[in-house]
């Protein structure tokens, strides 16, 4: 768990130094940085981790849970952000996207590693793969393609948007039909060596974000907790694993790997996709940094408390 939160603050810790340091530069390379994260490494990633998952039935009804628990806080945060807060719509894009993307890949595998042990890790894959992942590429972009001020207009131009700078989309589509022979067993090992590469380009980019808006008179961290902020963080970290929590309690059991990933930190595949689709980048920014340091520091307390 250390490891993973010095590659963290030390990805932030770097954009944020750049940003101070070279300014525009620093900016030119945190946007290349999404560009290389969501049209390079995620494609890769989704094609190859994908097919080579294998579903069953002992874990379907958890799946199913997390599809629930995501749709039910998106769309929490699209009736907050519109009804009671009644943001702009980027806003109210971002705020879906930070509620719904979840950092369960690079963050949410290595803490169940830790915290419950080597035997949950198939499950926590299997989760981030089956439920996150379409997410992101589905709901995600979609969210960001309707809501964005750099999807165009109408809805043939935002439709067009969101299939067009979906790289990943299609990756996964692939993954489905592919045959064996064109996913071999080096391949896998492969691209979960570039998720390791995923992360640290997000968190770059996340401190050169946060490090332009102190410029423009918003501390740098922690960053200003708004309300939209608030909500997501709100939404993501406690209203999420409260969902899954109910329907396994009323339902049926999930293993305690699926309960961990749905309250994971928000995703930082969030900033690539505020990036691409033009959302309100601060509050995408805010909400990663406020539940990633939450989140890593209640792991710290539960590893040191013995486990769960």
């Amino acid at each position: 768990m250390l490891p993973i939160a010095l590659v963290i603050l030390a990805s932030i810790a770097v954009g944020t130094a750049s940003e101070r340091r070279w300014g525009p530069v620093a900016r030119r390379a945190a946007r290349g940085a999404l560009d290389v994260l969501i049209y390079g490494l995620m494609p890769i990633v989704t094609f190859f981790t994908v097919s080579h998952v294998h579903l069953t039935a002992g874990v379907g009804a958890g799946l199913g849970f997390g599809w629930v628990e995501r749709l039910t806080v998106i769309g929490l945060a699209w009736a907050v952000g519109t009804r009671a807060l009644r943001l702009p719509r980027p806003s109210v894009g971002a705020m879906m996207v930070s509620t719904g993307v979840a950092n369960t890949g690079y963050l949410g595998i290595p803490l169940i590693s830790t915290l419950l042990g080597s035997h949950a890790v198939g499950q926590a894959v299997t989760y981030d793969v089956a439920v996150s992942a379409p997410v992101l590429l589905l709901v995600g972009f979609a969210i960001g393609a309707a809501y964005g001020t750099r999807a165009g207009e109408t809805p043939r131009e935002r439709l067009r948007a969101f299939l067009l700078r979906n790289p990943p989309l299609v990756a996964f589509v692939l993954a489905l039909v592919a045959p064996h022979a064109l996913t071999p067993e080096w391949a896998l090992k492969a691209a979960q060596a570039a998720v390791f590469a995923l992360a640290p380009l997000g968190f770059f980019a996340l401190g050169v974000n946060l490090m332009q808006e102190q410029e423009e008179g918003v501390r740098v961290f922690p960053p200003p907790l708004t309300p939209p902020v608030a909500t997501a963080i709100g939404l993501r970290l406690l209203a999420a694993p409260a969902v899954m929590l109910g329907l396994s309690a009323l339902i049926v059991a999930v293993p305690s790997a699926f309960r961990v990933q749905a309250a994971m930190a928000c995703g930082v595949n969030g900033l690539a996709v505020a990036h691409i689709y033009g959302l309100d980048l601060r509050i995408v920014s805010g909400a990663i940094a406020w539940s990633t340091a939450i989140v890593l520091s209640a792991a710290a307390v539960v590893a040191l408390a013995g486990g769960l």
